[in-house]
């Protein structure tokens, strides 16, 4: 195979690597989930007896009663009295994709388009989220300099003599919720305490996602045996997942693109973890945490916290263990991380994201220059002898055999690697791979600008100026690389800008940020050792 159809064949592989990977996401059977594993045993009861029980029909909606609005400086959100749900959640300091002018709407109650957190108790005459709680309603909001602000719900069953009272938490400047519940037992029976705490949530996709920016939707478990899985919808659909077993750490999370919510509880508290379809393209995934028996005339309270908020890399390694995880960095995440690292440190230094993609991209060329030189040298020798080749071909006509046999001799006696002129391509395409997955989950980027037209480099470029100039640069390098002596293969090399032109209209912008540039430097590389090149062979001629 000579260089040119291996920087074709590698060009092609990329582009299908892309067009795989958001297929895959749309369209095929992701891999089954295995059950998490734990050591001991634990009286918690299993999925099937828990929330199924009143699990709600999905066809039906969620039912509406008295609500509560909460505000604080970083979230807006609505308490509904029917389970005391968590039914709405906006982060104020984010804005839409679709829509600018938008507060980003986390959880919500749409028809069709649930995706609330809910909670209750396992066993007959106690409240789960189907049960109405009496609520004060109104607007409760983070006054003055108070660190937070609380929301108290109450139930209680006269017959048994059992009252459930539910406070959500929510704190100044964070994304941590808590759902404290206390629990009295006012009659003479003892009372099971088994707690569960569920999200419910459609399977689509965040609006504004687009085909090319396929990204992960669904539930995710993690436990310090199991790591991090995620449980995907249709694994659900098929019941491949109907028990995931106990164990002692870990949470329960909804990811989705660029946001995330968990719920996370207590280290060293056994628990049980489980997800379920609810019907209607609507599912449920938790975790069922075991109290102990409460005695008549005692009472008991319990916290389980609730975080639903950006996927910051530095918040969520500080929230739970293994939350960090969410931000799914795909196979390169080795190369992803001290990425995302240092264009952390850039933009500290520049005060923006733009010029921090800029500057990194100048530092992985500097890093890759010996490599990407001796490419370079390669290619321009190639170059050098196309007409050579060209003649080669006239004269052995369609004799292949013969005709690779020559070309071999040729650049033994030249002393070029053909292969050589692929290494620059080789060593970028993992870099490259990791870089967009680093700017797909960078929600640090997200509403970032960077000069004028760029108000968001996590957006498509809305004046498609990047991908043009993107197109026009790849083809300049096209005109710099040895042509292809097959004409077919020179055509599809002047494709192949074009087409990459067309799949970056929908890539972000700061990825086409650094495409260009990098473009931009290689061509500027490329054509100096081209001249370098060609004086020396002048000057030994």
């Amino acid at each position: 195979m000579d260089n040119q159809r291996l920087i074709l064949f590698i060009v092609f592989s990329f582009s299908l690597l892309l067009l795989w990977e958001a297929w895959q996401g749309k369209h095929a059977p992701p891999p089954a989930v295995p059950a998490v594993t734990a050591s001991g045993e634990t009286s918690v009861p299993t999925p099937s007896v828990a929330p199924a029980a009143t699990a709600p029909a999905a066809a039906s909606g969620l039912a509406r009663g008295a609500r509560a609005e909460v505000e604080t400086d970083v979230l807006r959100a609505t308490i509904d009295a029917n389970g005391g749900d968590l039914r709405a959640l906006q982060l104020l300091k984010y804005r839409e994709t679709e829509n600018k002018q938008h507060v980003l709407g986390l959880f919500e109650d749409a028809p069709g388009r649930p995706y609330v957190a809910q909670s209750g108790l396992v066993g007959e005459n106690l409240p789960t989220h189907r049960s109405v709680f009496e609520l004060r309603p109104g607007t409760y909001r983070l006054a003055g300099n108070a660190a937070q602000v609380e929301v108290p719900l109450v139930w209680q069953d006269p017959a048994t003599g059992v009252r459930v009272e539910k406070t959500w938490v929510f704190h100044r400047g964070s994304y941590d919720v808590e759902l404290k519940t206390r629990v009295i037992n006012g009659g003479t029976q003892p009372v099971d305490l088994t707690p569960y705490y569920q999200f419910t949530r459609h399977s689509q996709a965040p609006r504004g996602e687009s085909f090319f920016l396929h990204t992960y939707t669904g539930p995710a478990l993690y436990t310090a045996a199991t790591k991090f899985q995620k449980v995907a919808f249709k694994d659900i659909e098929g019941g491949k997942t109907e028990h995931v077993k106990s164990a002692t750490d870990g949470w329960v999370g909804m990811v989705q693109h660029h946001f995330v919510s968990a719920w996370l509880p207590e280290a060293k508290q056994a628990r049980e973890f489980y997800t379920r379809a609810l019907g209607n393209g609507q599912y449920a995934a938790g975790v069922i945490v075991p109290e102990g028996q409460l005695a008549p005339g005692q009472e008991k309270s319990f916290t389980m916290s609730l975080y639903a908020g950006p996927q910051s890399q530095a918040v969520l390694e500080k929230t739970a263990p293994g939350l960090d995880l969410v931000r799914d960095y795909g196979w390169l995440t080795p190369v992803a991380y001290p990425i995302f690292w240092a264009l952390e440190k850039i933009e500290r230094l520049v005060g923006n994201w733009g010029w921090a993609i800029i500057i990194l991209t100048i530092l992985i060329k500097l890093a890759l220059y010996p490599l990407s030189a001796a490419g370079y040298k390669s290619m321009a020798k190639m170059k050098k002898l196309t007409p050579r080749l060209q003649q080669l071909k006239e004269t052995y006509g369609d004799d292949r055999a013969r005709l690779h046999q020559a070309m071999a001799e040729m650049y033994k006696t030249e002393k070029i690697n053909p292969l050589g002129g692929c290494l620059p391509i080789v060593a970028q395409i993992p870099v490259f791979i990791a870089l967009y997955w680093v700017l797909l989950a960078a929600v640090e980027m997200r509403g970032a600008p960077w000069i004028g037209w760029i108000t968001d480099l996590t957006a498509p470029d809305p004046w498609f100026i990047l991908p043009v100039v993107m197109g026009v640069t790849s083809i300049l390098q096209v005109k710099l690389n040895p042509q292809p002596m097959d004409p077919m293969q020179a055509k599809i090399m002047m494709i192949m800008p074009v087409a990459f032109t067309v799949m970056f209209v929908f890539f972000p912008a700061g990825l086409v940020l650094y495409w260009v540039v990098n473009n931009i430097l290689s061509i500027v590389q490329q054509w100096a050792i081209n001249r370098q090149v060609e004086g020396g062979a002048a000057k030994a001629a």
